[in-house]
């Protein structure tokens, strides 16, 4: 039952995630039309290319969320420190017996 609970808890912050990449594509669809660079650099096309960087940024987080990509390198690292424990206690196992 927790791994059912587990896998529908993922699946919920996936649609979380989807909806956030979704809004903020909105918006940008919306701003970066207003975005005139025929004035030049003012104050304000430099504020609205900040806030576009911001916007991609946040779609970058959550698309890195989305693909797991924390994760996978989570399990690669927990693998690795299992590996180092083994290969400890095969060490110390060795040593002790020396030692007899």
């Amino acid at each position: 039952m927790n791994k059912f609970m587990n896998s529908a808890s993922v699946g919920r912050r996936k649609w979380k995630h989807v909806v956030y990449i979704a809004m903020v594509l909105a918006m940008l669809l919306v701003v970066l039309p207003t975005i005139s660079l025929k004035e030049g650099l003012t104050p304000a096309v430099w504020f609205g290319i900040v806030w576009a960087a911001f916007a991609l940024l946040v779609i970058a987080a959550h698309l890195h969320r989305l693909l797991r990509v924390d994760e996978e390198t989570e399990r690669r690292l927990k693998h690795i420190k299992r590996e180092k424990v083994r290969r400890w206690k095969v060490r110390l196992t060795q040593r002790t017996e020396r030692m007899k």
